[in-house]
């Protein structure tokens, strides 16, 4: 029936109903989403003191949320944190959702002794209407004036946690310390100020880049401690194609290509025919009409010599049946040290003989593809180029 109703009011067409009519079916829907949050937390509790969770081979009520109900691991804390008499006051609809835990945050600080008699004074005062900044400053003289009042603890109350998502994104919540609270409220008031009329911002994207602009501007004051004897670095990776957009990439490429036609020059000196290296029309020319292979260029890398050493040793030893592998599979079998043949019948290698060629192939293209990006090691190819008729080589890199 609940599920009708609300299916109900999704489909209706809105804009076609009346201003009173769409107020009055906000505040039974907050009541509603209330009453439900009260139902839930009802029979969650029930279905917790059963083990209702282990027919479905859960530890728990909310590991069983969160594999069954689809929910996230905070919605299943919350689900079932609420205490009686906050459901109680929800399944009145007395007070919204977002009110309950909100109180709920506020007396958590209290002690535990303290705690029943604060929720019940604070939903009263809710249920006959007090806002919530009225309800603020009667939990905070609630704080203040609970004995003993524990500074070590209160400022054990504090964190920051920072998560990030598969993106790279991240989500950044905390619970700061009243004078770590007026530091960073200070700090991004004073770097989130408006640019002008054009800045069309708004207030949270406008603290976003203030906490980046603090960020940066802690990082190259150079007032971080330092890790192993290095200064605190942030590393981000750009693609060349985004580079490329940034002002002064016209100067950056360029110089690369001054470097380069100054190296393919000193190799040609050198009496290395490595082919010819033409740019501007010349290259517009050959390329117009040309079978264009896309080749990746890198710095050699010496981390992988090791591995492709060792790789290649094994692919020999496959391959000549050595002490330590097998046959290829097409010999009958293998000899031995002494020249004699061995009475044990071949083993069939062909698939550990082709995933070490592949590993083979992997390593060699880790090799000569490592960063350098395009300062690095040039590879060269064929490109063939149709120059007034028939199509003739050009080895090029």
């Amino acid at each position: 029936m609940a599920r009708a109703a609300l299916g109900y009011l999704a489909a209706a067409d809105a804009t076609a109903l009346a201003a009173e009519t769409q107020a009055r079916a906000l505040q039974v829907l907050e009541q509603a989403t209330a009453m439900g949050t009260a139902a839930r937390a009802s029979i969650l509790a029930a279905f917790t003191a059963g083990q209702g969770y282990s027919a479905d081979g859960d530890y728990s009520s909310r590991a069983w949320l969160i594999n069954k109900v689809r929910v996230t691991k905070g919605a299943a804390v919350a689900y079932t944190a609420w205490v009686p008499e906050v459901a109680a006051t929800l399944a009145a609809g007395q007070i919204s959702e977002s009110f309950a835990r909100t109180l709920c945050i506020w007396t958590d600080k209290l002690p535990g002794d303290c705690r029943a008699a604060a929720d019940e004074i604070l939903l009263a005062a809710a249920g006959h209407g007090l806002d919530l900044r009225g309800l603020a400053e009667l939990a905070a003289e609630m704080l203040a004036r609970a004995e003993p009042q524990d500074n070590d603890a209160a400022f054990e109350d504090r964190a920051v946690r920072l998560e990030t998502t598969f993106d790279g994104a991240g989500v950044l919540t905390g619970d700061l310390t009243p004078e770590c609270a007026a530091m960073v409220n200070a700090v991004l008031d004073a770097l989130s100020m408006p640019a002008g009329e054009e800045d069309t911002r708004t207030h949270g994207q406008r603290y976003h880049d203030a906490l980046h602009e603090a960020m940066q501007r802690l990082l190259t004051a150079g007032l971080l401690p330092e890790r192993a004897g290095q200064p605190v670095k942030a590393w981000v990776h750009i693609s060349l194609a985004d580079l490329m957009l940034l002002e002064g990439s016209s100067a950056l490429m360029d110089e690369w290509i001054a470097d380069m036609r100054a190296q393919w020059a000193a190799h040609r000196a050198g009496g290395d025919s490595i082919g010819a290296w033409v740019d501007s029309a010349a290259a517009q020319a050959i390329a117009c009409d040309a079978a264009v292979a896309p080749i990746v260029t890198g710095d050699v890398n010496p981390a992988a010599l090791d591995d492709l050493v060792r790789l290649c040793v094994e692919l020999d030893r496959l391959r000549h049946g050595r002490p330590g592998g097998g046959d290829t599979g097409t010999e009958t079998g293998a000899t031995s040290g002494t020249g004699s043949a061995q009475d044990a019948p071949a083993r069939d290698t062909t698939l550990a003989w082709e995933a070490l060629e592949q590993a083979v192939i992997g390593k060699a293209v880790g090799l000569l593809s490592g960063p350098g990006g395009l300062a690095g090691f040039l590879r060269r190819r064929q490109l063939g180029a149709r120059l007034g008729g028939p199509s003739l080589p050009l080895d090029i890199g």
